[in-house]
């Protein structure tokens, strides 16, 4: 069987999943907004949360014309996540399966989605990259995500990246430059969407701390010997403490760099080598409530504190249409889903008055 041929049957087994999404506030009919979904259960599509905004509810539209209305039932700015449900999805539009773990470099992949409007659009590439941050309007940045070639466009956001099984490894979500496309991972995915079709939020950890990575010119302000790690620059009320933020600046070749704060080099007995690793540690791992082992440097030792992770503020969410949700979120799942468990922005970037990267 020709690659092909491979690709044109992944498009049409795999088309009567993907939706378009329109979002009409107007009274004026389809068309003020658009973007892309797939169906991930019975009675679910997901999409991006800038792709919805803050509607109650959106228009969907499938490949074969059919238009449904679907209730926007969970959102979540800081990873770009929303959940529509929506009643009557026909019976060839089966959820789609959702890898457990992150693709690799140089996998072949297809985006589907509705691109600048045309429907039903399919473009072909490669995973180009892991492990990438991709930054949202909420001052957060999204960790683990997937870098393609493949063709991700205005219009494809919220539209899934998918291997040529049919499996999902990605959420597209932004154009990144000529043949730079991104992806929100699917280990994010499995972790944020159970939680929006159950309460409508995610509440993800939070250690209430700005940092920094150990560049060479940070390192030698602190008097480091290494690049490990990343320094603690703030400290709020949660980790207060127990932490320890910078003091005091240095010049290094006339540049300003906080010093005097704990460097993080582990947590839980995993390794920390730049702001992403904390990051996605505390998205994808733990939960507010746990606590945490942090292997820190101070003062030329290295220590451990103990600390229990608060729930990160989640701008502008609210839980939406709770009561409808309890009634479609448990056990009905379509058999063969093996899904776990205008850009309208909420801002919140920093602590007011501060600049640098938000509070983890």
């Amino acid at each position: 069987m020709s690659e092909d041929t491979t690709i044109r049957e992944l498009y049409e087994g795999t088309i009567p999943s993907v939706v378009s999404v329109y979002v009409t506030d107007d009274g004026r009919g389809p068309g003020r907004g658009a973007g892309s979904g797939f169906v991930y259960d019975d009675h679910h599509v997901v999409t991006n949360e800038h792709v919805v905004g803050e509607q109650e509810y959106v228009e969907l539209r499938l490949h074969d014309g059919t238009w449904l209305t679907g209730e926007v039932v969970g959102t979540d700015p800081y990873t770009d996540l929303a959940v529509v449900a929506v009643e009557d999805l026909p019976e060839d539009a089966d959820p789609l399966p959702v890898a457990e773990a992150n693709p690799e470099p140089g996998e072949r992949v297809v985006a589907i989605g509705n691109p600048m409007g045309l429907d039903g659009t399919i473009t072909v590439g490669y995973v180009s990259g892991t492990n990438r941050s991709n930054p949202t309007g909420t001052g957060f940045t999204i960790p683990e995500t997937i870098q393609t070639d493949a063709a991700v466009n205005p219009g494809n956001s919220g539209g899934p990246l998918l291997t040529l099984d049919g499996t999902v490894v990605g959420v597209n979500r932004a154009k990144g430059g000529d043949n730079i496309g991104f992806a929100i991972a699917p280990v994010i995915l499995s972790r944020v969407v159970p939680a929006l079709i159950e309460d409508g939020v995610f509440r993800p950890a939070y250690l209430n701390v700005r940092t920094v990575d150990v560049s060479p010119t940070v390192a030698e302000a602190n008097r480091l010997d290494d690049t490990t790690g990343v320094l603690v620059v703030d400290v709020g009320e949660d980790a207060a403490g127990t932490l320890r933020g910078c003091d005091r600046v240095v010049r290094v070749r006339g540049r300003e760099v906080p010093t005097g704060g704990d460097v993080i080099v582990a947590v839980d007995d995993r390794s920390v080598r730049s702001t992403e690793e904390l990051t996605s540690y505390l998205l994808t791992e733990a939960s507010p409530g746990d606590t945490a082992e942090l292997t820190v440097r101070r003062d030329g030792r290295e220590t451990t504190v103990t600390l229990t992770l608060g729930e990160r503020p989640v701008p502008g969410s609210r839980p939406r249409g709770r009561d409808r949700r309890r009634g479609r979120g448990g056990g009905h799942r379509r058999k063969g889903h093996h899904g776990r468990g205008g850009r309208r922005d909420h801002g919140r970037g920093g602590r007011k008055g501060r600049r640098g990267p938000p509070p983890r």
